[in-house]
């Protein structure tokens, strides 16, 4: 078994179609549990550590190992890390690996509900080119769905679009700005006073 197949396993769940894997798999990827951070931190923490080190470069030689260190550096430390700095600490590492897999075509070699995860990376930078590039990407997906999958994939898409325009107001998120000890502009206060303002 590869070294990274556990972690999929854990993250994607057993074969099905996307929206039945979705759907088992919801609360773990976008709930907040202090059950599921410990099991995280309990199953991959190690790996996490390996990740930020830069001592799994040898997984990105596969699309599949480049998808599991994607996590490492991007979702696993958001679980983990919870509300600290360190949360974030993976995310330049995952989008310069992001950007060369998808130079390479490694993405195309995953399945739509996987490359969700890799187009996430940009969705989460404080950028409006990876903003805009994360749309497009999403945008690609919804649009190659098939019939059953459709409202999941538009679903991903309505996010990121959601993402983008909060960069395209503030120029980075500014529920992150207690977390990284940034100070909020008045803007942005009463911004983070609307429902559904922290994602």
């Amino acid at each position: 078994m590869a070294p990274w197949q556990p972690l999929l396993d854990w993250w994607f769940g057993p074969s099905g179609s996307a929206e039945q894997r979705a759907a088992e798999k919801h609360r773990l990827w976008f709930g907040k549990r202090d059950e599921q951070d410990a099991e995280a931190l309990a199953r991959f923490g190690t790996l996490v550590e390996q990740a930020l080190a830069g001592e799994l470069q040898e997984w990105s030689a596969d699309p599949r190992g480049w998808l599991a260190n994607v996590l490492l550096l991007d979702q696993l430390p958001r679980m983990i890390h919870r509300d600290t700095p360190l949360a974030f600490a993976g995310d330049a590492q995952a989008r310069a690996l992001v950007e060369e897999g998808i130079r390479l075509g490694w993405d195309r070699q995953l399945s739509p509900l996987q490359r969700v995860f890799i187009y996430l990376v940009l969705e989460h930078a404080e950028n409006p080119l990876q903003q805009a590039r994360a749309v497009q990407l999403f945008a690609e997906l919804a649009e190659a769905a098939g019939d059953a999958e459709r409202q999941l994939f538009a679903g991903f898409l309505d996010y990121a679009q959601r993402h983008q325009q909060v960069i395209e107001r503030f120029g980075r998120f500014p529920h992150r700005n207690e977390i990284l000890g940034r100070a909020s502009r008045a803007d942005e206060l009463r911004f983070l006073a609307e429902p559904g303002s922290r994602f």
